[in-house]
């Protein structure tokens, strides 16, 4: 890589356009840098590690702010970067996100990132004529042709000012993640990884065949009942298993068929026992029947005649409800006149009708006069509402006077809150439009990561495709090729068919035709030869159609692949999902930015509304303290007149009130005298026609006839029970009357027991054996199938077993256990190894920059309490010849190992990208610390850095590093040359 022009425009403190020609700069290999502090020195080298890689070192590139404050709004940031890497000129530009003003209205809207590129010369293939305008695929474009990640970039090319130092301070946790973005070791993690999960993995299915193993002999154990020892040949057990199982199921086979022929004997006698033995039961419960039923006739003949009474009795029943209903409303009218009169306490029991009537009356005249005072009382209760409203509103207006004064003193905090959250939205926007872009690449790296199998398939069937077509095509220039070839042969005898006697030959022009060739056998003519022609015609057509789509498919093959770069689908998954939870977070506070200006407005426009709600309250408390002490005096005055008219009761409407009910209750008790004397009369009549109903339904009393009252439930149970009279009777007569039992005696002893004995023992005997027999066939076959199912197991377990253990130790191996001497993993070995070449590479310009007194020392040994070692750098002191950590080394001396450090690092990384990409170099850091000597030993080291071509660029305000870089290189004037003075 060589810089040949930047440009930078409102980037960093450069307001207007500033360009540096590093072609002239750097004319002499090497260039300085030189100003004051905060000139802008290393701003330049920011300039172009964004025009290269978008990005900034160090803690400038987390800010994130690198358009110039002062620079004009109408004037856009921009880098131009001019440089040439592995044999292409190209031209880079980019623009970084940042906030200008609106062009129409107020505040600030985003100006969004973009990058460019444009080829200067030949275009790479693959590559579009026109250049590049994708951020993502401007990035891609210029990772790949460098070869080294921006990380890399910054230690490898560019040491920014701060930063290149750290590896050296660096613990071992930190260097080893340096190491790894800078050597790309990862990979190598990724092979510990997958001989642990391979171990695991194969842990897993050993563990389940072996416990496979052991539950298939715990089954055949328990299926079989017999264990083996522990020290007992399995194999050989399980065979005298299976041999004891085919012993015991002969056995009981026999058995059963023996148990089985003695049962069908036992219950072929029982059957015929049981026949006989029912026909004299039969026979014995007809009889018994009969003789019930005929000792049994009065109780029947009763049944008959309670059926009869309780049908007669109905209408009986029907008139005594007739008496109850009436009776029941005597008792409902005594019972109101008792409640009527108990009300009535002052009247005597004996008081006549027309003395309550006209009592009742002049209480109601009463009430008609207090009738004419209930408005003001109404006034009265109104007015004294009135007056507590006016208490409750003085004493709610007190409390808001109070509140809003409290209110306007806590008025400028809030206002400065609403600030503050308003403040947080705005930077959520800004922050939001950051992320888009990026989740927009994401999504589209994304989308290639899941679109690649496919186009890798497709590549893969045009290809061959692709070599099917060649095959054709070669085969179809074959055919052709002997066709002309054969057709060639026999050329003569073709034209020989084209001779006529007389006619001038077409050869040789003679009109004689001595000795024409004849044609000879599979003669070829023209019209083959065309034929063969047009389908290898054809077959090169569909070459060259199959050739393009191969093509076609592996270029689209590729550029999948470099939009995806080191990237894979889980990892693009997981920072999509990432980055979209910080969008939507983002989006929630910005959402709000609208609400929170409307409510900071709202907090400062309440200054003048809560003074004008402080003067309204105090308005309202006077003037309602006025109300209410007028309003008070009237109140007092009505009082005094209402409170004679109303006497002991609490108001004119509770006097009122209690007239009416006194004359309500007089009338009450009228009409329940009244009511009293008409029931009494409807029980009398009622009762006289009970009597008459009794005495027509053949009842001498009415207490006879209620006698003779049943319930449903009883006159269902008597027409039940005469009904299964009838009917036992008719079934014992057909009984005894039937052929099937003629001549059977019902004393006949049937010795159904003993058969019944006999069968029962039978059966249970066969049963038993039956069971047996089943038993021993269903522990045979299981046990005939665990046996296969354990051969199978022990087959397979033993591989396996060989297997998982040659895993185990190679796992170990690799992540630094078991055989492994040093106990350092796969990863932990490869870094060690880089770190020793940069150790040897960083020395060499140590000890000539430090006049042969340091040099660095790597250690492999383990850390302190067990931690991972093989990254130990420490600094050997040849004037004591004691190892020194490198953190004991003074500012000068940091300074020289840092720098050889980072040299070092760069030769190494330099070998592991190709070494070809390496023509320029930056170095931003302190000479300042150096003493005169130490300052020519570093110049000297720097000065063999331009053998081979290579630019060095130094950055440095002091005075005397631009002394030494102008005498080194015979330069005087101060913008020409090799020193660029840079002014604020």
């Amino acid at each position: 890589m060589r810089l040949h022009h930047l440009e930078v425009t409102a980037f960093g403190p450069y307001r207007d356009t500033q360009s540096v020609d590093f072609d002239t700069l750097g004319s002499d290999g090497l260039f300085l840098l030189h100003g004051d502090t905060g000139a802008g020195k290393t701003t330049l080298l920011d300039a172009v590690a964004f025009a290269i890689y978008g990005a900034v070192p160090g803690a400038r590139g987390e800010v994130k702010r690198l358009r110039c404050d002062t620079a004009d709004p109408e004037v856009t940031t921009k880098v131009a970067l001019e440089l040439t890497v592995q044999g292409h000129r190209l031209r880079l530009e980019r623009s970084p996100e940042y906030q200008r003003p609106k062009k129409r209205g107020e505040g600030f809207t985003t100006q969004q990132a973009k990058a460019s590129l444009t080829w200067l010369d030949a275009v790479p293939d693959g590559q579009p004529r026109e250049g590049l305008s994708r951020i993502d695929e401007v990035a891609r474009t210029m990772q790949r042709l460098l070869g080294m990640s921006v990380e890399q970039f910054f230690q490898v090319v560019m040491l920014p000012q701060g930063e290149f130092a750290r590896f050296l301070r660096a613990d071992t946790a930190e260097r080893e993640q340096l190491l790894e973005k800078l050597f790309a070791t990862q990979r190598f993690g990724g092979v510990e990884q997958w001989f642990v999960d391979r171990r695991r993995e194969r842990g897993r299915e050993l563990e389940s065949q072996t416990q496979q193993v052991r539950e298939l002999l715990a089954r055949l154990s328990q299926v079989s009942g017999n264990e083996p020892a522990e020290d007992e040949d399995h194999p050989s057990w399980l065979e005298e298993l299976e041999k004891r199982g085919i012993r015991e199921l002969e056995s009981t086979r026999t058995e059963h068929a023996q148990r089985g022929r003695q049962r069908d004997a036992a219950e072929a006698k029982l059957a015929e026992r049981r026949e006989f033995a029912d026909k004299v039961r039969r026979v014995r419960k007809a009889n018994a029947d009969l003789a019930e039923l005929a000792s049994n006739r009065e109780q029947h003949d009763a049944w008959r005649a309670e059926q009869d009474a309780a049908q007669r009795v109905l209408p009986v029943l029907t008139a005594r409800q007739s008496v109850d209903r009436s009776a029941a409303a005597l008792e409902q009218a005594r019972s109101e006149l008792s409640a009527a009169a108990a009300a009535c306490s002052e009247v005597g029991d004996d008081e006549p009708i027309d003395r309550l009537r006209t009592l009742a009356g002049a209480h109601r005249e009463q009430a008609g006069a207090l009738a004419q005072l209930l408005p003001q009382a109404e006034q009265q209760e109104a007015d004294r509402r009135r007056l507590a409203e006016l208490a409750d509103r003085i004493e709610a207006d007190s409390r808001r006077e109070a509140e809003l004064t409290a209110q306007q003193a806590a008025l400028p905090e809030r206002i400065a809150e609403a600030r503050r959250e308003l403040d947080e939205s705005k930077q959520s926007e800004l922050r939001l439009e950051t992320l888009v872009p990026k989740l927009d690449d994401l999504s589209a790296k994304l989308t290639a990561a899941r679109e690649l199998p496919a186009a890798e398939r497709e590549s893969t069937t045009a290809s061959q495709a692709a070599q099917r077509a060649v095959d054709e095509h070669q085969q179809a220039r074959d055919r052709l090729q002997d066709l002309r070839e054969r057709r060639l042969a026999g050329m003569a005898a073709e034209l020989a068919g084209g001779l006529t006697t007389g006619e001038p030959c077409p050869v040789c022009g003679s009109a004689e035709h001595p000795d024409p060739r004849r044609p000879v056998d599979d003669q070829v003519s023209a019209d083959d030869e065309e034929r063969a022609q047009a389908v290898e015609q054809q077959a090169q057509a569909r070459r060259e159609k199959a050739a393009a789509e191969a093509q076609r498919a592996q270029q689209a093959c590729e550029r999948l692949r470099e939009r995806l770069g080191e990237h894979t689908e889980e990892q693009l998954t997981t920072e999509l999902a990432d980055l979209t939870a910080e969008r939507d977070a983002l989006r929630d506070k910005a959402g709000r930015s609208e609400q929170r200006t409307q409510r900071l407005a709202d907090l400062e426009a309440s200054t003048e509304r809560l003074s004008t709600q402080v003067a309204e309250v105090r308005t309202r408390l006077a003037t309602s303290r006025a109300e209410h002490s007028s309003l008070s005096s009237t109140v007092d005055e009505r009082e005094a007149r209402l409170e004679e008219a109303r006497g002991e009761f609490p108001g004119i409407g509770a006097r009122r009130e209690h007239l009416l009910d006194l004359a309500g209750k007089l009338e009450r008790l009228v009409d329940a005298r009244v009511a009293c004397a008409d029931a009494e009369t409807r029980v009398e009549d009622q009762r006289n026609a009970l009597r008459e109903a009794a005495t027509a339904a053949g009842f001498e009393t009415v207490e006879s006839a209620f006698a003779a009252e049943r319930s449903d439930d009883r006159l269902t149970e008597l027409s039940r029970a005469l009904s299964e009279v009838e009917q036992r009777a008719a079934g014992a007569r057909a009984t005894l009357e039937s052929a099937e039992l003629s001549g059977v005696d019902p004393d006949a002893e049937v010795g159904l027991e003993e058969a019944t004995e006999q069968a029962t023992v039978a059966r249970e005997a066969a049963e038993r054996a039956a069971a047996m027999a089943h038993r021993a066939e269903q522990r045979h076959r299981d046990v005939a199938q665990l046996a296969e199912r354990l051969r199978a197991a022990w087959a397979q377990l033993g591989p396996a077993q060989a297997e998982y253990e040659e895993l185990a130790a190679l796992a170990d191996v690799v992540n630094g256990r078991g055989q492994n001497a040093r106990k350092m993993s796969l990863r932990s070995y490869v870094l060690a190894a880089r770190l020793e070449d940069v150790a040897e590479a960083a020395t060499r310009r140590l000890q000539r920059m430090s006049d042969g007194r340091y040099s660095f020392v790597h250690s492999d040994a383990a850390g302190a309490r067990g931690t991972r070692g093989g990254l130990g750098l420490d600094v050997l002191d040849d004037y004591s010849g004691k190892i020194r950590p490198a953190k004991t080394l003074s500012g000068g001396e940091s300074f020289l190992a840092s720098l050889s450090l980072a040299l070092g690092l760069a030769d190494v990384v330099a070998a592991e990208t190709g070494g070809a990409l390496l023509d320029t170099l930056f170095i931003d850091e302190g000479f300042g610390t150096l003493d005169a000597d130490t300052l020519d030993l570093v110049m000297d080291t720097l000065d063999d850095l331009r053998t081979g071509g290579r630019v060095v660029g130094l950055v440095s305000h002091v005075e005397e590093m631009r002394q030494r870089i102008a005498v080194r290189l015979r330069v005087r004037k101060s913008r020409t040359g090799s020193t660029l003075v840079l002014e604020r």
